[in-house]
């Protein structure tokens, strides 16, 4: 498949699958094997399939009961509402895209000098976040809806996600190795990520969708350009 020729290449694996998870292994798991030790996992399955084929909007938990083969008021025990139920499926939608964004720091030759090697790395993250959120766009979606009950910790929040930690230690790197100075380091994770986020979902729900291939291989890299010459307060070949 394409990934607009700046994407990690395609395999046959999912990288949006839920860690542990084998592709396919959501779709097509026997209702039969399903116990009640495992339902709050068959729950989630199902509902991660619904939030792939429509986003967030798709989760509903009296499906999800029906898909894995139980009563309405057996999942009930187990998720107190609809809220819950998209909130452990959220959680699975940012593991999903932390591996991704892994894989794409994983894929690639390491360059021998630490420096460009860091701003190699923050790149690849940005790709694999892209790439993730044009190849799975439903979870993607997913990942970031609104939760129901208010947020109040947002660092600790934001904090315990895979992609922000992921981030959080690509710009210690550049850091490191001294690409970003120390002065311009805190907060550097917010802007980048904006811009990045910004930019897949004007992707996927905005008006550069209707861009060409072409130019969505510039706006991605022009994005990520940006994004190193402004965190970094210099421009960088």
């Amino acid at each position: 498949m394409q990934h607009y020729g700046v994407m990690v290449p395609a395999t046959n694996e999912r990288d949006s699958q839920h860690p542990g998870q084998h592709p396919g292994q959501f779709r097509g798991r026997p209702k039969s094997s399903y116990h009640h030790g495992d339902l709050p996992n068959a729950l989630t399955d199902a509902a991660t399939e619904m939030a792939r084929a429509g986003g967030p909007d798709a989760v509903v938990l009296r499906a999800a009961a029906r898909s894995a083969g139980v009563s309405a008021a057996a999942a009930y025990r187990h998720f107190a509402d609809h809220g819950e139920l998209l909130q452990a499926v959220r959680r699975r939608a940012l593991d999903a895209l932390a591996a991704a964004m892994r894989n794409s720091l994983d894929t690639g030759d390491p360059l021998p000098d630490p420096a460009r090697e860091s701003v190699r790395r923050l790149r690849a993250l940005g790709r694999g976040y892209l790439d993730f959120a044009l190849r799975d766009p439903g979870l993607f979606r997913t990942a970031f809806c609104r939760p129901e009950e208010p947020v109040t910790d947002v660092a600790a929040v934001m904090s315990a996600h895979g992609p922000f930690a992921l981030l959080s230690g690509v710009l210690d790197e550049l850091v490191a190795h001294g690409v970003l100075d120390q002065d311009r380091r805190p907060g550097a994770e917010i802007p980048a990520w904006s811009a990045v986020h910004g930019l897949a979902t004007l992707l996927l729900d905005g008006p550069l969708a209707l861009l060409t291939e072409t130019e969505q291989v510039s706006a991605i890299e022009r994005t990520g350009d940006f994004v190193l010459n402004g965190i970094t307060g210099r421009s960088r070949g």
